[in-house]
């Protein structure tokens, strides 16, 4: 008997490289990144634990190509992981890096959801998982594009969820806090979550029993940096 599918994009490195390696255990992983060989890389590492993994490279920001690659997959879980973040001051940043900003963090999760949502509520059955961030309901100096995305994460996600309910999807999203990945780079990482603190919330999220909903996870670090005096 054939496992369901989970496809996870951004899954060539960081979270999403550790939310495909955690799901490939009980899902054949559709994985999908802009990188050739870190694709490759993740597929071959699942084949070697037992498991599936189809690498699609593709640039999720690119519409047309989301409708075109994914458009007839059927998948049980997404998990919108894809996603980068420019901090800097506003007068600093330009153009192009909120443009890029937003269209990864955010557009990109219409195209990616709308192309697979669909067979979902045909099939009365999925799960639609954003990994969202503590900064969907925070602000800081230097995130004015970051955190914005983030806010906009926060309300497609419930909005979306208050949608698809009655068809028997469901939709989470989860909202790590700093996590040590090439995504968060400066200052000491060893205080941080690790990127399979962040799968394996996205396991219990997606393991909940049928009749149950976790809409909203927020994770976080017990080991927090002590205040230099």
């Amino acid at each position: 008997m054939p496992k369901p599918v989970a496809l996870v994009t951004g899954a060539s490195r960081g979270i999403g490289r550790a939310i495909a390696l955690r799901l490939a255990g009980d899902y054949d992983v559709v994985a999908v990144a802009r990188s050739r060989d870190a694709l490759d890389s993740v597929a071959r590492e699942i084949a070697a634990r037992g498991g599936s993994c189809k690498p699609i490279v593709l640039d999720v920001t690119n519409p047309s190509d989301v409708a075109s690659a994914l458009g007839g997959i059927e998948a049980d879980i997404l998990v919108n992981n894809a996603g980068v973040g420019v901090i800097k001051p506003f007068v600093e940043l330009t153009r192009e890096e909120w443009q890029r900003t937003v269209d990864t963090n955010f557009n990109a999760l219409f195209d990616v959801t709308r192309a697979i949502v669909p067979s979902m509520i045909a099939r009365r059955s999925g799960h639609v998982v954003m990994i969202g961030s503590i900064s969907g309901r925070s602000a800081y100096i230097g995130g004015t594009c970051y955190t914005a995305t983030k806010h906009a994460v926060m309300g497609f996600s419930e909005s979306l969820m208050l949608e698809l309910r009655e068809h028997n999807v469901k939709v989470s999203v989860v909202n790590p806090g700093s996590v040590a990945t090439e995504f968060s780079t400066g200052g000491d990482p060893s205080w941080k979550l690790t990127a399979d603190d962040v799968a394996e919330s996205v396991a219990f999220v997606v393991n909940t029993p049928p009749s149950v909903l976790v809409h909203r996870v927020e994770v976080r670090t017990l080991n927090v940096p002590k205040k230099k005096s």
